[in-house]
């Protein structure tokens, strides 16, 4: 491992905390209650009279590194027309807890019980992959807060057979090996499972850096996180309609969840269910494709502009 003075991924990570501050968030630490701690980027909370009249919107970030690693495409351009809510979820970046619920829906009642007390009485809410099961639930537990649900790359339609075939897919035995990359040769098959780029050309050294940066901490917590999922246990699937409408954004090429699974999903969704395809992207379409990917979210949670 280089010296953290030599870090890349230090170097980067630098950079798009940059983005975020000058989106006008900053990055702040609030105890939900007597055994989770929740980080996460919002407004100050000496935000202006302007700031304050915008839509609230918060942002999930999938399995992975912490937030500002997977957001750092929208909160610039979204900042314009929302008041940004941008969590780590519990045992990522800076979020812990004592607890020892590891469900998707302990992470849905740790953000709920965030935006209560940040005072949010409402708001939309986008989830991309792990993000999205947890947005889900939040819908389902919230209904008089969340106004509207964007699931991104999400298959919260996750069965056994879904899961038996990523693993097939990956050439692995285990999820967590996937989704917990400890090298460089892991790196390289995570983001080749979920990027369209690959990192085939990359220097070891430089990718050893970046697993240490991104997934040494916590490594035993979310690995239970992954076994403490409630979906994709049997072949059975527990999605029902929600009261909200719902977007779901997907990338073409997704080898995590197949694009076959966001049209299963948007029947089991029912009517008020949209779905958008972001053509030659994978499981990351607000990276690959960010312009896109935000264009459809902004068209989706603001109201049309009046007629001329």
């Amino acid at each position: 491992m280089a010296p953290s003075f030599l870090s890349v991924a230090r170097f980067v990570e630098a950079l798009l905390r940059r983005r975020f501050s000058s989106a006008g968030l900053s990055l702040q630490t609030l105890s939900i209650d007597s055994e989770t701690t929740i980080q996460f980027w919002g407004p100050p909370p000496s935000s202006s009279s302007e700031n304050t009249q915008k839509p609230s919107l918060l942002l999930l970030h999938g399995f992975g590194p912490s937030a500002v690693w997977q957001w750092s495409h929208q909160v610039k351009p979204l900042s314009h027309f929302f008041r940004l809510y941008v969590p780590d979820l519990v045992f990522f970046g800076g979020s812990s807890s004592s607890g020892e619920n590891r469900s998707e829906m302990f992470q849905a009642l740790c953000m709920g019980k965030l935006m209560e007390k940040l005072e949010v009485e409402r708001f939309s809410v986008v989830g991309t992959s792990y993000g999205g099961f947890v947005a889900y639930n939040m819908a389902k537990m919230f209904p008089e807060k969340v106004e509207k649900v964007v699931l991104a790359s999400s298959g919260v339609n996750l069965r056994r057979s879904d899961n038996e075939a990523f693993i097939a897919r990956a050439k692995c035995h285990r999820i967590k090996e996937v989704m917990l990359p400890a090298s460089a040769t892991d790196l390289r098959r995570f983001s080749g499972m979920v990027s369209s780029k690959r990192l085939d050309y990359v220097p070891d050294f430089v990718l050893n850096d970046f697993c240490q940066k991104m997934y040494s901490e916590k490594r035993e917590e979310k690995a239970e996180l992954l076994e403490g999922l409630s979906i994709g246990k049997d072949d059975k699937t527990n999605v029902s309609p929600i009261q909200q409408d719902v977007m779901l954004i997907w990338g073409e090429q997704d080898q995590v969840f197949p694009l076959k699974m966001a049209h299963d999903l948007k029947e089991m969704l029912g009517t008020k269910a949209t779905l958008k395809v972001i053509q030659k992207t994978s499981h990351i379409p607000q990276t690959e494709k960010s312009k896109e990917f935000n264009g459809f979210v902004m068209s989706f949670l603001l109201p049309p502009s009046p007629s001329p």
